[in-house]
């Protein structure tokens, strides 16, 4: 039993030592080690899901492998999502039994394949404010479109002009005045000028073609009205037009519908033996509030894990020699923890869903091109 529990451990956590991390490479692949099926079967796949599944609904706990059988098809190895927080612009879940290749792609699609409009060209008629061209045109593009690029097509190479399917024209027309109103001795821009601060809630869609007729309910507009484009003084203005086309981060990061899309492997934090008294509260300080917990048993302060999904794992624990061989600290090989901060053009769940789908089409590209080798 003491070798079964070396090797899930091997199998299933990357250790933090005081000086290094054990056990960072995947070793499960098929034949490594005696009594574990890893090879990947669809069936076995989709039969250990629906198990899965029917265990969630009937609220029965997981079974445990019995001892002499293989763990081909071990519940806990079953892919799973859980949803753990979802807000207007954020979404945390778990994807808990995938390798580390499969969670890094999802992530780099969420980043840098999933499309989103924006603006791609500026043209400049009037603009005498102090912002160059150049700058005011690439600080235009950096602003988020609230516009659903799926109801767009990609424009053409080469195509200047743009067409109600694969462009949005956008116009910012504003020109600072003073107000006559304005006490003498007054020296706030707020009151002494009208228009002297320049927001994107001055960009205003102008529809092109038909557009009017294709999205008769839409809104098209920045998303935050509130993001400062440039200051003005009386007398100067800025007169441009705008076109957003389809595109996605892999071409430019304004394409990116992420403000962040990161991930981590679930903390496991175990204690090897009872941590009492002032030892107990000094190695709760040694965590993220809400990790470590200290409960009363039998007069006594003792420790105990309370919640280690908190923790950041700083390693001060290994700084205090009473403590350091007391723990162990790990994290969970297959279980992934998201983060999606949406940048507001989509709401964060449908960017994972979309992402989805980009990576399910890959992978039948892959099987296509695999069909289409001539064997030998």
């Amino acid at each position: 039993m003491a070798a079964e529990g070396i090797t899930d451990t091997m199998r299933d956590r990357v250790v933090l030592g005081e000086f290094g991390v054990r056990n960072v490479h995947t070793t499960d692949f098929p034949g490594n080690y005696p009594g574990y099926e890893d090879a990947w079967d669809q069936r076995r796949f989709e039969e250990v899901g629906e198990r899965r599944r029917r265990v969630a609904v009937g609220g029965s706990r997981v079974p445990r492998v019995a001892p002499g059988v293989t763990r081909s098809a071990w519940p806990v190895q079953a892919f799973r999502v859980d949803i753990i927080r979802e807000e207007e612009g954020a979404l945390e879940f778990d994807m808990v039994g995938i390798d580390a290749a499969i969670a890094n792609a999802f992530r780099r699609i969420l980043l840098a394949e999933v499309p989103t409009m924006a603006v791609e060209k500026v043209f400049v008629y009037n603009n005498t404010s102090i912002v160059q061209d150049e700058i005011l045109a690439h600080r235009l593009g950096l602003i988020p479109i609230r516009a659903d690029p799926r109801l767009f097509e990609y424009r053409n190479q080469g195509d200047e002009e743009g067409t109600e399917i694969d462009t949005l024209q956008f116009q910012l027309k504003i020109k600072c005045s003073r107000n006559p109103q304005a006490a003498k001795e007054s020296s706030d821009p707020n009151e002494l000028y009208f228009n002297h601060k320049v927001y994107s809630k001055h960009m205003t869609w102008v529809p092109l073609g038909n557009q009017t007729d294709l999205f008769p309910d839409a809104d098209f507009r920045p998303v935050h009205d509130d993001i400062l484009i440039a200051l003005l003084r009386p007398g100067q203005e800025i007169d441009v037009l705008m076109h957003c086309v389809k595109g996605i981060g892999k071409d430019h990061a304004k394409f990116s519908p992420v403000a962040t899309a990161s991930y981590r492997l679930l903390p496991d934090i175990t204690l090897l033996q009872p941590i009492e008294d002032e030892a107990a509260e000094t190695l709760q300080k040694c965590f993220s509030p809400g990790v470590i917990e200290i409960q009363k048993i039998k007069g006594k302060k003792v420790a105990r894990v309370a919640n280690a999904r908190l923790d950041t794992f700083s390693r001060e624990v290994f700084r205090h020699e009473n403590l350091k061989n007391l723990v162990r600290l790990a994290r969970v090989r297959n279980h992934y923890i998201f983060s999606v901060e949406s940048t507001g053009i989509l709401p964060p769940d449908v960017l994972v869903s979309e992402a989805i789908k980009i990576l399910m089409g890959k992978c039948q590209r892959f099987l296509n091109e695999l069909d289409s080798v001539p064997l030998e």
